[in-house]
């Protein structure tokens, strides 16, 4: 698949104003900066196509993506971010789940690992509730250009040891993992 166009539709705060495209949708999750505007602009090899920041908890809507016309990508907040307020974390838990239980265009959702650290206690009970509420999902180990050949065969070894998965090495950076990465969706 080769991802020719690509374009910005809107942000939502909740289930309620997620706009109806009535095309097949792809959601990204994972922790407070894992990567996962780096996730999309690399796919579409588009630079500012998400928005990306250095500091963790910056997404906190529901940021639709329209591509080529056929599907939509769906960048969400991440999670365990723990400078938010107690209030405002389960605020968008509610939201998260909203969202993923109830809309019924999603067809796959790619959980995206921090390759540099150990698969993370939040990150378990992400893909436990995936799995109960009976989601597709495909694993990502994100930022494999930081570490060196061996260290990343051996944290893509550890990450699909813990979640006893499949994982694809990506990297934004170097483009590692698009090209099996947008296989699979076609292949959706």
């Amino acid at each position: 698949m080769k991802i020719t166009k690509s374009e910005f539709i809107t942000s939502a705060d909740s289930i309620k104003t997620c706009p109806e495209l009535n095309l097949p949708e792809i959601a990204m999750i994972g922790r407070s900066n894992v990567g996962k505007s780096s996730f999309i602009n690399a796919l579409c090899k588009r630079k500012n196509l998400a928005r990306t920041s250095n500091t963790p908890g910056k997404t906190r809507l529901i940021n639709f993506y329209k591509i080529n016309d056929d599907f939509v990508m769906v960048d969400l907040p991440g999670y365990g971010y723990a400078k938010l307020s107690k209030t405002e974390q389960q605020k968008w838990k509610k939201h998260l789940e909203k969202y993923l239980t109830q809309r019924k265009e999603i067809v796959t959702v790619i959980q995206l690992i921090d390759a540099r650290h150990d698969v993370q206690n939040n990150d378990f009970q992400m893909r436990e509730w995936l799995n109960f509420h009976g989601l597709n999902i495909i694993t990502v180990a994100t930022k494999i250009d930081t570490l060196s050949r061996n260290e990343s065969q051996k944290s893509v070894k550890n990450i699909s040891s813990e979640l006893n998965c499949e994982v694809i090495a990506f990297s934004a950076k170097s483009g590692e993992g698009v090209n099996n990465i947008l296989n699979l969706i076609q292949d959706l």
